[in-house]
């Protein structure tokens, strides 16, 4: 048989499964990968010093030999599915963020390499524009207050993910439970806090994208102590 080809019985399976796909699951077909046909952000809070103490290449980068104290720094605003999400759309021209904009979005996110990637591979399919990508992931940034505890921290903080979520909700008395989760990583490490907001940059529920059993199952994770002074 010619490589590359399905035998017809094949071919015949997969056109009865798009033939019995929902309206629904047809319509999410179609408009996958579409810039701007998402359901709600996921505004991804990374705790640095745990990136920092996870990969030995990162421990000579600026953000974690240089001097200053990163804590809770943007990773990024991630448009999403109900169910999934998309990725790398086609907004039809080059995905180019302009060095005065990397330059301004430096003082939360802390590489620009990072600014670069998050603009590729998820602003593009916000439907916005650079300028209004990082504007919108500004704003978000600033719509939610650090609890204090986590500011600054000289020392590593064992802690529970529930705890960490109700720090937060505390704190920003507009979140819900249903609207935060939070995600571990290597050496039982925290990773990020995940919060999710509407399109119009309103706090709202999560997906089962979020969900915190997929998420981080540890009862305690570690947060390394800030670097720098």
């Amino acid at each position: 048989m010619t490589e590359g080809l399905s035998p017809p019985w094949r071919l015949g399976l997969a056109a009865l499964a798009i033939s019995l796909a929902s309206p629904a699951e047809a319509q999410a077909a179609r408009d996958a990968e579409t810039p701007g046909e998402f359901d709600y952000y996921v505004l991804a809070l990374s705790w640095s010093p745990s990136f920092c103490a996870g990969r030995t290449r990162a421990k000579k980068s600026p953000q974690c030999a240089g001097t200053r104290p990163y804590a809770f720094v943007l990773h990024g605003l991630w448009p999403q599915y109900e169910k999934g999400w998309p990725d790398y759309c086609d907004t039809g021209v080059k995905p180019w963020v302009p060095r005065r904009l990397i330059n301004s979005m430096l003082d939360i996110m802390p590489a620009r390499n990072l600014v670069i990637h998050q603009y590729k591979k998820h602003g593009t399919c916000s439907g916005l524009g650079p300028e209004g990508y990082f504007e919108a992931a500004r704003k978000a940034f600033k719509a939610i207050t650090i609890p204090a505890r986590y500011l600054s921290p000289r020392k590593p903080v064992l802690v529970s993910p529930r705890e960490i979520e109700n720090d937060f909700l505390k704190t920003n008395q507009s979140l819900a439970p249903e609207m935060i989760s939070i995600a571990c990583g290597r050496g039982k490490r925290l990773r990020e806090v995940r919060i999710c907001f509407t399109k119009d940059l309103e706090p709202r529920a999560c997906g089962v994208n979020e969900a915190q059993a997929k998420l981080c199952r540890l009862n305690r994770v570690v947060m390394p102590p800030v670097r720098g002074r």
